[in-house]
């Protein structure tokens, strides 16, 4: 397309300088080359921008007119350039993610304030939902990434953030409520669990874990509230089994929920990071992944002293 970007360029350059060598030298070009440029810029303006002389070269009364659109280019040329630069470095720029249910109101909240301070051109939303509805989300472009369990999504780009360790709730004066040392899977014989309804991996895992202690799983509830699980749980006679963001969160914003730590293999819930492999965004997904888990390393730091996190 003409006139080209690089040649609006020259011309402002000659004209700034008022000199074919100087402009050439700025520019980093060889003089014959600038003035090759210049000339074909003429041409297919159909205008002649410089008066030249032996000694100096000046504008021409339509270089002069010229002159100030060609400057308004440039400058807006410079701020696409630059703003293509902080996109590329994770500014200026809006995501959506998608969350599990136990991170979205007990994770995000922080998350979002972090990246407000390490990265305040950066707006992020979040949506929550089941980790196979997520992923099907991302793939279809209506997320950017997710934070979820495990998928079995072999065109997801995927790195572990973190494990979630899983607590058990349930009445005051349940057997398996009396102690604050982790329970043993053994101690679950017998029991009904409550969890998530079987669209969530959690609700995987905590059958493999019901199966491995004796237990049962109920289908009194199917859903996707952790609060729910809580509430029913607290009414007896399941035992609540929930992932240590809402747990915790939970029982340090209500002394009087206790929550106790199962122990075991196979007691823990893994969250990833997933994003498309073709996403153009892979050095700011690294860096989010680096944020979320230095973050949730502060918050297990904050839980210690009270809880076995």
């Amino acid at each position: 397309m003409r006139p080209s970007l690089r040649q609006i360029e020259y011309f402002v350059a000659v004209a700034e300088t008022q000199s074919f060598g100087a402009a050439a030298q700025s520019l980093a070009v060889t003089q014959p080359s600038l003035s090759k440029q210049i000339q074909a810029l003429e041409a297919d303006l159909g205008v002649i921008l410089f008066e030249r002389t032996s000694r100096r070269v000046s504008l021409t009364p339509q270089g002069r007119a010229l002159l100030p659109d060609a400057q308004r280019v440039l400058r807006q040329a410079r701020r696409f350039r630059n703003k293509a630069r902080s996109l590329r470095f994770d500014t200026d720029i809006r995501l959506i993610a998608g969350v599990l249910p136990s991170i979205g109101a007990y994770f995000m909240p922080r998350l979002i304030e972090r990246l407000r301070q390490e990265m305040p051109g950066l707006k992020l939303s979040f949506v929550e939902g089941p980790s196979s509805e997520l992923a099907r989300q991302l793939v279809q472009g209506e997320l950017d990434f997710v934070l979820a369990s495990e998928t079995d999504r072999a065109d997801l780009a995927q790195r572990e953030l973190f494990v979630e360790t899983l607590w058990l709730c349930s009445t005051p004066d349940d057997p398996v409520m009396q102690s604050q040392a982790p329970a043993s899977l053994s101690e679950l014989k017998g029991r009904t669990l409550l969890t998530l309804s079987p669209e969530f991996h959690l609700n995987t895992i905590v059958s493999a874990l019901a199966q491995a202690a004796g237990a049962s799983l109920s289908s009194e509830y199917r859903g996707a509230s952790l609060d729910a699980i809580r509430q029913i749980a607290a009414s007896g006679p399941e035992v609540g089994v929930l992932p240590s963001l809402y747990a915790l969160g939970e029982a340090i914003r209500d002394p009087n929920f206790r929550v106790r730590r199962l122990s075991g293999e196979g007691a823990h819930h893994p969250v990833y990071f997933y994003a498309r492999t073709s996403s153009p965004h892979q050095a700011l997904n690294a860096r989010l992944s680096e944020i979320i888990i230095s973050e949730k390393l502060a918050i297990r730091a904050e839980r210690a002293p009270q809880f076995q996190v």
